[in-house]
């Protein structure tokens, strides 16, 4: 008698193990905390590019035309190497003036601003004002002829 050998049939796709469709205490598969829709799902870069924006919206009514062109950037931290013209300290921002085929830009550091900033209210002053410092620094006027309001307290 010839012996049979099973040749498994490869054209049929084979599940490994059982379906897992609990934990192994019963309770189920694990989900969101939050609908992906709620502000609260949102990330903390996600709040900063928000304030950022919100910033620049406040300033772009005013400054609208001088600003037309302006790209605005959000970056976790700044370049190991600082700017020539940069002393000492980790900046918050940086602008960089228009080049040959580039637009003015300027760039806002998301976490050396949250470390420094107490709270959410205190983040959004404080982002505003670098937003204000760095116009004005392209614009080459003074941070208090952007935003009269910057040193008022607000």
């Amino acid at each position: 008698m010839a012996s049979s050998r099973y040749l498994p049939d490869f054209s049929v796709p084979r599940q490994i193990g059982p379906v897992r469709r609990r934990d192994r205490r019963g309770r189920g598969l694990r989900g969101p905390l939050l609908p992906a829709g709620l502000p609260a799902a949102r990330t903390r870069a996600e709040r900063f590019d928000e304030v950022v924006l919100a910033s620049v919206e406040r300033l772009e009514l005013r400054w609208g035309r001088q600003l037309d062109g302006v790209e605005f950037a959000v970056e976790d931290v700044p370049p190991a190497d600082p700017a020539p013209w940069e002393h000492g300290g980790v900046p918050l921002g940086r602008c960089f003036p228009s080049e040959p085929g580039l637009p003015p830009r300027i760039v806002i550091y998301r976490r050396p601003t949250e470390s420094r900033a107490n709270g959410p209210d205190d983040l959004a002053d404080l982002v505003h004002e670098v937003v204000v410092d760095q116009v004005a620094h392209l614009l080459g006027r003074a941070p208090e002829e952007i935003d009269p309001q910057l040193g008022d307290g607000r």
